[in-house]
């Protein structure tokens, strides 16, 4: 290829791959081309307009821009409403900010989906023991086993909301660094139903991490009542340098507005201080990047599968996020991998992931993502703990094409670092 010194035998492997995804990137294109003009649609029923994109200071009061951003994002996610800050740390936070915001002393979260991520263990009280957790004000956070296939267990799933009652059932959609099957449409709408059907009042919370604008149907129109994400993911659409995203029933996301500003105030103070074009130009290209993470996704599945490699989802497969699971087998083999998925990137190229502690992870973890925003995994990049059964997670790519390279370059540099 020119430009680039990738080994024959990965172009090769390269074009048959092409061939056997073919298909499935066209259903991906029809998905994009519905989500962008539904995004569209947001916009023109917020009234978006160029002042909206001015900057407030202070208290932020009567941020018309700021509104109508929720208002966009509520659109787009079928939800009543919707809490879209720049003040949102993380992922992470929103979440944290969502169960805080929502559960109460002696209240039960019962997580249905396994042990959930690394980084919210800590917020719960699962992990570190640190001050301020859900644990420190004994809200009591339950978690339901996974089928040894990693699917979810419907009957238990069915048997502990029905004897426990919950204030909350939660969901995580993605896999966080498990080989569970992320959650599509389907599973999320299964469970749902579950729980409206023994415990009506259990409110439905989903961390919506990485499916954002992956299908056509969106978890709040099948039964979630609450969800939140980052903007450095799915739905900032590479362009928004920070933030998340609360969304659903009004009443819910107004009582995690008081717990991100305070009582009272909620949703009508908090200024926006320049970023607002940002965060409405990465709404608006968010259905496009989405699509595009996906193709990546499914290319690298298809390419490692030729190459021999175990790969989920499969190439073909049904797909609720834009992640992409490797199973590598060795540590050289995830350096090597991390390595070449660097050394595609725009930025920082030169750069060598090496594995290091990392707030929140149990093991040292190693990750690769030349990024025009720190941390963005919207962007193409791929991390993973160092530990068995040492696969890497791959996710993001801005366009196909920097992505399909990107993950050339890792599969080259794995057979050469192998000789």
């Amino acid at each position: 290829m020119k430009f680039f010194d990738i080994d024959e035998k990965i172009l090769q492997a390269s074009e048959k791959a092409m061939e056997l995804c073919a298909d499935k990137l066209k259903e991906i294109d029809e998905i994009q081309e519905y989500n962008q003009i539904k995004m569209i649609k947001a916009f023109q029923n917020a009234g978006v307009r160029e002042s909206y994109f001015n900057s407030s200071t202070g208290y932020g009061y009567d941020d018309f821009g700021r509104d109508a951003l929720d208002r966009v994002y509520a659109y787009a996610f079928d939800a009543e409403d919707a809490l879209v800050r720049h003040n949102f740390v993380s992922g992470t936070h929103a979440l944290t900010v969502a169960l805080f915001g929502i559960l109460r002393p002696d209240d039960t979260a019962l997580c249905v989906t396994g042990m959930p991520y690394d980084t919210i263990r800590s917020a719960i009280g699962i992990e570190g023991h640190y001050p301020g957790s859900l644990k420190d004000f004994n809200i009591n956070f339950e978690i339901t086993d996974l089928l040894p296939d990693g699917t979810v267990d419907y009957v238990a799933v069915k048997r502990y909301i029905a004897e426990k009652q919950p204030k909350m059932v939660y969901i995580q959609r993605s896999r966080g660094y498990s080989l569970r099957p992320t959650l599509t449409w389907r599973e999320i709408k299964k469970i749902c139903d579950i729980s409206k059907s023994v415990s009506p009042k259990s409110i439905i919370m989903l961390d919506n991490c990485y499916g954002e604008f992956i299908e056509r149907v969106e978890p709040l129109s099948i039964g979630v009542d609450v969800m939140a994400g980052s903007l450095i993911k799915n739905p900032g659409g590479g362009i928004s340098p920070t933030g998340g995203y609360i969304a659903g029933k009004k009443e819910l996301v107004e009582m995690c507005a008081y717990r991100l500003t305070t009582p009272g105030t909620g949703k009508e103070i908090g200024a926006t201080l320049g970023v607002n074009r940002e965060l409405f130009l990465g709404a608006y290209n968010a259905p496009h990047a989405a699509g595009e993470a996906l193709k990546t996704a499914v290319f690298a599945s298809a390419l490692f599968e030729i190459l021999g490699f175990e790969t989920t989802p499969k190439y073909n497969d049904d797909r609720g996020d834009i992640i992409q699971l490797i199973m590598l087998g060795n540590e050289q083999k995830l350096i090597s991998f991390c390595g070449g998925i660097q050394s595609g990137s725009a930025v920082d190229s030169f750069v060598q992931p090496v594995p290091s502690d990392m707030p929140g992870y149990e093991s040292q973890v190693i990750m690769a993502a030349g990024a025009f925003t720190l941390g963005s995994s919207i962007e193409l990049s791929a991390d993973a703990p160092l530990r068995e059964p040492y696969a890497v997670w791959m996710q993001g790519g801005l366009n196909f094409h920097s992505g399909k390279l990107g993950v050339m370059l890792a599969a080259d540099k794995v057979l050469k670092d192998l000789k």
